[in-house]
């Protein structure tokens, strides 16, 4: 993971602020899974899991303050910035990435039920992920060019979440 991740950053300096780590059951079964964040924003990383079922990338907006949610909500609701929000969305589900992330459980106060982004509204995180697999190229250099693959398309996404919540932005490159 570490050497995975190392090729990663060497291609793109974006993606130069990383965390590998591995868990498991039980110590001796840590190799069996290994996780890394790639860092592009307060609260905003990407991330590569490795597992027995092979590679999955993700983009992550989580865990974040009360603030953060509220410009979150502003920028979805915004007429500029929340239909790009929703085109990058549906473009990232068309390539096979799952939407989820923390949901209110009713749509948000201050907002009109039918609000065109109502969902996106209800939001207090968004996490985007996809499986890549586990084919022969997994244990090759191929597999950098796989994740570098996912994390472009997640870069629209990243920069979104980046420009239009997180207060320390990270995102340094200019691909």
């Amino acid at each position: 993971m570490i050497d995975l991740l190392n090729v990663v950053a060497d291609a793109d300096s974006a993606y130069e602020d990383f965390s590998v780590w591995g868990y498991g059951d039980v110590l001796v079964r840590a190799w069996q899974r290994q996780s890394a964040i790639v860092r592009l924003g307060r609260n905003v990383e990407l991330g590569v899991r490795f597992d027995l079922d092979g590679l999955e990338v993700s983009l992550a907006w989580w865990y974040a303050p009360s603030a953060q949610i509220e410009r979150y909500r502003a920028a979805v609701a915004d007429d500029g910035s929340g239909p790009r929000l929703v085109a990058i969305v549906r473009k990232l589900e068309g390539e096979g990435y799952v939407i989820s992330g923390d949901l209110l459980k009713r749509p948000l106060r201050g907002y009109p039920v039918d609000h065109p982004r109502a969902e996106l509204l209800r939001h207090k995180s968004v996490i985007a992920t996809r499986p890549l697999g586990c084919e022969e190229w997994i244990h090759t250099p191929a597999a950098a060019d796989q994740v570098l693959a996912a994390f472009s398309q997640l870069r629209p996404l990243a920069r979104w979440l980046v420009e239009n919540v997180s207060d320390a932005p990270y995102l340094r490159s200019s691909h």
